[in-house]
């Protein structure tokens, strides 16, 4: 087998021409390339003990939680990041079938252009425990606004998921008021009555604390994630990337070119002989 030094002293400028030409051909590729940007939002996950009505309103459990979520908390989120719901949200809210260009028409449409941002899109776990969405896209003002909406309908998910519990004791607490107040109402005005008049209104009272409390739970609107860094719009195109292209091709090219002096020289070395 030939020596690679061999082949490349004596065939050097058909490597060099094979090279330039893939390099020049790589390049003249890159540039009819649509270029896509990419932004991405960060995000670290709010303790889902927030919207706890003891932790909200005792003041000795309060120091025992920290503000921030754990890492299963996380996990839990990030999978959420893989629902065709979000995206089609985002879908919807931006109208991509038309951003897209989908052929389709009507709900395939809608399906269609969800599909292309998810594939667009990733909804990861850092190493460093913080919810990162990235989304790449060719308009470089779009794909901020997308990785935030994404980032927003994952947030809102889980903001119902924490409030489905408070709204559902909320609407039993108010069933049970308005069963309290009845019986009240009901209670003919004798003052052998008097004593339970008192234990209704005192239930009443304390009903009435209690969806004082659930209803500022709810309004708050305890938040799932913490916005660390919202996406921004970024200045040069993340895909492709040029250097790496000139880069693979460059090798690929001399890789190839090797390959036919190799051949050449072993049909050479054939005739010589026979």
């Amino acid at each position: 087998m030939p020596d690679p030094f061999y082949l490349i002293s004596k065939w050097w400028k058909h490597l060099l021409a094979i090279v330039l030409l893939s390099l020049t051909i790589a390049g003249v590729t890159y540039n009819l390339q649509r270029k896509k940007y990419m932004s991405v939002s960060t995000a670290l996950p709010a303790n889902s003990f927030l919207a706890d009505k003891g932790k909200i309103f005792n003041e000795n459990i309060q120091a025992l939680y920290s503000a921030l979520g754990t890492s299963d908390e996380l996990d839990m989120i990030a999978g959420t990041g893989q629902l065709d719901t979000v995206y089609l949200a985002v879908t919807d809210e931006f109208n991509l079938f038309d951003h897209y260009k989908v052929s389709e028409q009507g709900d395939e449409a809608r399906i269609k252009a969800a599909y292309l941002l998810k594939k667009n899109s990733r909804v990861i776990k850092s190493e460093y425990g913080a919810l990162k969405v990235k989304v790449w896209d060719t308009d470089k003002d779009l794909a901020p606004q997308l990785a935030n909406s994404i980032m927003n309908k994952i947030q809102q998910i889980h903001i119902d998921l924490q409030n489905a519990n408070n709204q559902s004791m909320l609407t039993t607490l108010k069933s049970g008021k308005r069963k309290l107040q009845t019986q009240l109402d009901s209670l003919p005005n004798l003052a052998t009555n008097e004593m339970s008049r008192k234990n209704l209104e005192n239930q009443l009272e304390r009903y009435e604390t209690m969806i004082g409390q659930y209803q500022l739970i709810l309004d708050s609107k305890t938040l799932s994630l913490l916005i660390v860094e919202p996406a921004r719009k970024s200045p040069w195109p993340d895909r492709p990337r040029l250097w790496t292209v000139l880069l693979a091709t460059g090798v690929i090219s001399l890789l190839f070119g090797l390959l036919v002096a190799l051949l050449l020289e072993k049909k050479k070395t054939v005739v010589e002989y026979s």
